[in-house]
C-alpha cells in the first residue's frame, strides 16, 4: 500500500525571496557561448502526509531510501504509521533525497517537512545545510538514537564499527523483544524490513526491533545481517558463543514505566474522548442461536466464518431499519446511509482496528468470509487501505470468542450504532408449552445515537435480527 509524497513546489528566485516561504531554490548560472542562462534549482520539502481523515500526525517507521540515494518518480521512500496502518510513501519526484529531518521512530505533524528532495547531486549539501538550520526538523526518539550511536553522512563505512553495532543490536533481545513478537506469535516489521530479510536471507525471529514498539526496521535487518543472524548459518554447529541470544519467557513489559501512546492508541483515545460528546443509550436482547450454530456447523468447512454469519445478519436487518444504520455528524441533520458498510472491531498489536465488509447486505456468506479473513490479516500487518477502515456504518464487536457473556460497546464518532455481541451458551429455558428445554442463547448489546435512534428503533432492529438468527436460511443465499 502507498501513499504519494506531498512535496514543496512553489520556486522562485533567490532574489525574490520576501515572496517565499521557505527558501527553497538558489539560481545556477550555465554559461553557453555568448549567452547567459540562469537556471533555477530546486530543493523541496518532503511533507508529512495524510494518510486518513483522522490523522493529525505521523511516525516514521523506517526510511526506505538514505540520504543521497537517487530517487525516481514512483519510488518508496518512506513507510509511515499513521494512525491506522503503516503506508508506503512514495515520491512523484525525480531527484535525490538531500537530507532526513524526522529520524525512523520520530513524530512529526501532518503537513510539516520530514526531509528534503534536492533536484540535482550539486544542491545536496545547500539542502543539508538549510535542513540544519531549519525548525522543523524534528530529533529522533530516544529507542531510534540508541540504535545507531555512530551514524554519520558521509562518512566511510568501515567493517569494526559495523560490527559492532550489529553486536550491540543482536545482545539487545534480551531485554527489547516486541511483546507481539514472543512465544511463536507474529514478527513486528515494517513491510521493506521484511523485504530487506528475505533478500539478506536473515530470520526476523532473531532480530530484535529498535523502531517504535520494538518494531524491526531496515537497519536492524542490516546490523543482524552483519552479525550473521540467518535463515541457514553457516557453521552447522555454532558454539555456545556464537550462538543467537534467546529472549527470556516473559512478557516484554518493564512494570513502573510510563509508555506514551502509539499512533494508533492516541487515536483510540481521542475517539473514545469525542464519543462522550453523543448521547446514548444501550438495549439488550436475548437471541436463540441453536440454527446459527447448526448452519456454521454444516458450512465452516467451505470456509465461512461466524464473524461473516453475524455481519450477514446484521446488514439484512438493517436493510428493514434504514434509520439504524444512519448517522449524525453536525448535530444538526443525519444521514440515511446508501451503502450498509459492517465494521468489526479487531484487536491488534497496539491498538484496535475495525475492517468494514462493505455492501454486506448484497454479498454471498461465502464472498464476504473471504473478505472478512483477507481484512483482518491486512489488518495485522497495519496495511489496511483507508477505505477499508473508516466507511463502516453500523458496528460490531464480538467478544463471545472469550467466553465473555455481556457487554457494553462504545459509540465511534460519527456512526449512528454499535452492537456488543457475547458469547453463545447453553441455557435452561421454558418453552411454549410450560416444558423446560435447552437452548444456545447469546446476549447482544446495542449502543446508539439517541439524537437520530429512538428506543422503539432499536427493539424492532433487533426483533428483526433475532429473527434472521433464529431461522438463517437468508444468510446462504
Amino acid at each position: 500500500m502507498s501513499q504519494l509524497l506531498h512535496l514543496g513546489t512553489s520556486f522562485v528566485p533567490s532574489s525574490s525571496s520576501a515572496l517565499r516561504r521557505n527558501p527553497t531554490s538558489s539560481p545556477a548560472i550555465h554559461i553557453s557561448g555568448n549567452k547567459r542562462t540562469t537556471i533555477q534549482a530546486k530543493i523541496r520539502e518532503i511533507f508529512m502526509p495524510a494518510l486518513s481523515s483522522t490523522m493529525t500526525e505521523g511516525k516514521i517507521v523506517s526510511w526506505v531510501k538514505s540520504e543521497g540515494d537517487k530517487l525516481s518518480k514512483g519510488e518508496s521512500v518512506v513507510v509511515v504509521e499513521s494512525d491506522k496502518a503503516d503506508m508506503d510513501v512514495e515520491t512523484f519526484y525525480d531527484g535525490y533525497l538531500a537530507a532526513i529531518m524526522v529520524e525512523e521512530g520520530g513524530v512529526a505533524a501532518v503537513g510539516s517537512a520530514i526531509a528534503l528532495l534536492a533536484e540535482t547531486e550539486d544542491e545536496i549539501a545547500e539542502a543539508r545545510s538549510k535542513a540544519n538550520t531549519s525548525p522543523s526538523s524534528s530529533p529522533p526518539s530516544p529507542a531510534a538514537a540508541a540504535a545507531a550511536p555512530e551514524e554519520s553522512v558521509g562518512a566511510p563505512e568501515k567493517a569494526a564499527p559495523v560490527k559492532a553495532a550489529a553486536t550491540v543490536t543482536v545482545a539487545k533481545m534480551a531485554s527489547s523483544v516486541h511483546p507481539a513478537s514472543e512465544g511463536g506469535k507474529r514478527i513486528v516489521a515494517s513491510p521493506y524490513a521484511k523485504k530487506l530479510a528475505k533478500e539478506l536471507n536473515v530470520d526476523l525471529g532473531n532480530v530484535v526491533g529498535s523502531g517504535p514498539m520494538g518494531r524491526i526496521v531496515a537497519k536492524d535487518v542490516e546490523a543482524a545481517a552483519a552479525a550473521g543472524v540467518s535463515v541457514a548459518a553457516e557453521d552447522p554447529k555454532p558454539s555456545p558463543s556464537s550462538a543467537p541470544v534467546k529472549a527470556p519467557a516473559s512478557t516484554g513489559i518493564e512494570l513502573g514505566t510510563v509508555v506514551p501512546f502509539t499512533t494508533m492508541q492516541g487515536a483510540v483515545s481521542r475517539n473514545m474522548v469525542d464519543s462522550l460528546t453523543v448521547p446514548t443509550f444501550r438495549v439488550g436482547y436475548t437471541i436463540t442461536t441453536d440454527a446459527l450454530d447448526a448452519l456454521y456447523k454444516k458450512i465452516k468447512s467451505k470456509g465461512v466464518t461466524m464473524t461473516a454469519l453475524l455481519a450477514k445478519a446484521t446488514a439484512l436487518a438493517l436493510v428493514k431499519h434504514p434509520v439504524v444504520n444512519s448517522s449524525c455528524r453536525d448535530g444538526k441533520s443525519f444521514t440515511y446511509n446508501s451503502s450498509i458498510n459492517i465494521a468489526v472491531a479487531v484487536a491488534i498489536d497496539g491498538g484496535l482496528i475495525t475492517p468494514v465488509l462493505q455492501d454486506a447486505d448484497k454479498v454471498d456468506i461465502y464472498s464476504l468470509s473471504r473478505k472478512w479473513k483477507e481484512l483482518v490479516d491486512k489488518a495485522r500487518a497495519k496495511q489496511l487501505q483507508p477505505h477499508e477502515y473508516n466507511t463502516g456504518t453500523f458496528t460490531l464487536s464480538n467478544l463471545g470468542m472469550f467466553g465473555v457473556d455481556r457487554f457494553d460497546a462504545i459509540l465511534p464518532p460519527g456512526t449512528g450504532a454499535i452492537m456488543a455481541v457475547g458469547a453463545s451458551e447453553p441455557t435452561v429455558v421454558a418453552t411454549k408449552d410450560g416444558r423446560i428445554g435447552m437452548k444456545s442463547q447469546m446476549q447482544v448489546n446495542v449502543t446508539a445515537d439517541h439524537r437520530v435512534i429512538y428506543g422503539a428503533d432499536l427493539a424492532s432492529f433487533l426483533q428483526t435480527l433475532a429473527k434472521i438468527i433464529e431461522d438463517p436460511k437468508d444468510l446462504t443465499f
